[in-house]
């Protein structure tokens, strides 16, 4: 049994907590304040993630360092280098393994399906930020001063997901389920899009963060058959026992408005690519490096709808 330090108490922190403790390890699960809900068999501290004398001294004497921040997503720019850096640094200093929780933004559009040997070439600047993160991990790694890998995941989903970070939820689940209409903000309704559910991203960076053969490069969670977002709506409609819900993307016009007061929507402008058309995940060098597999999608779909307390209509039958 090894120690391992979760750093961030969010959905995606409290997953990969689980899946190391049901692989019989310690776990750490930091977060700023400390508290929040019990997570049996990990224990809760607090720590200033852009502190690294603070990071340090979690991490010393522990098997890996988990980077499963979130901050805010419209603040990037500026939030995230400081704990990036303090994280490499901690990493470096106790000689904790450093897995960190990323996503696709790095790759910027890509024509096809998206797999982990494509170049980072984001085009918009929160892309360039995690594309430097992971470029700061890799020559740090390549230069022998840390072990570092990168797990990353494209939209997500489940269980513990809050819906102001989880854009299938707030803007596709709740809704159909509750039989409004959607509106997405932009998009196409009938484009394909990879979606991660959570304690699949959970289990994959506690693979890495255990293992010795994941080091040194970046790795695609299992998201399983593309679905979009008219195919997810009429499914969580399904599940509800209500129609399928009608789809209208709002009007750039629209869009337009609401950005120059909502911050978030404004940020969102930068990755409109990944809804416009099929976005798709490539993840078969993790399911033959590390045999996993997406949990499919019926099963996550009732999970996530479950948790939001959704009940399943009478009439609802698996496919």
């Amino acid at each position: 049994m090894a120690r391992h330090v979760v750093v961030g108490a969010g959905a995606i922190g409290r997953a990969t907590a689980s899946a190391l403790v049901r692989e019989g390890h310690e776990v750490l699960l930091a977060s700023r304040s400390g508290t929040g809900p019990d997570l049996a068999g990990a224990r809760r501290v607090s720590v200033d993630a852009t502190d690294p004398a603070a990071l340090t001294a979690l991490a010393n004497g522990a098997a890996s360092l988990v980077n499963a921040v979130n901050p805010n997503y419209t603040s990037w720019d500026r939030d995230w280098p400081p704990m990036a850096s303090a994280f490499l640094e901690a990493a470096e200093a106790s000689g904790a393994g450093l897995v960190t929780i990323g996503n696709l933004y790095g790759y910027g559009p890509v024509d096809g399906p998206i797999h982990a040997r494509l170049p980072l070439a984001a085009t918009g600047s929160k892309g360039r930020v995690r594309a430097q993160m992971w470029l700061a991990a890799k020559a740090a790694h390549d230069a022998g001063r840390v072990r570092a890998t990168e797990v990353r995941a494209s939209d997500y989903f489940g269980p513990g997901a809050s819906p102001t970070m989880s854009m299938l939820i707030r803007f596709v689940l709740a809704p159909a389920a509750a039989g409004k209409a959607i509106r997405p903000l932009d998009g196409s309704p009938d484009a394909l899009h990879s979606w991660a559910y959570v304690p699949d991203i959970g289990e994959l960076a506690a693979r890495l963060a255990t293992g010795d053969e994941g080091w040194g490069r970046a790795w695609h969670v299992p998201s399983g058959m593309p679905r979009s977002l008219a195919q997810v709506a009429a499914d969580a409609a399904a599940y509800a026992g209500r129609p399928a819900p009608t789809i209208r993307v709002l009007p750039r016009v629209v869009r337009t408005a609401m950005g120059a007061v909502i911050p978030v929507v404004r940020a969102l402008e930068e990755t409109a690519y990944q809804r416009e058309r099929d976005f798709i995940v490539d993840a078969s060098e993790t399911e033959a490096a590390f045999g996993l597999t997406a949990t499919p999608w019926e099963d996550a779909l009732a999970a996530t709808l479950s948790s939001m307390g959704v009940e399943r209509a009478a009439a609802t039958t698996r496919r």
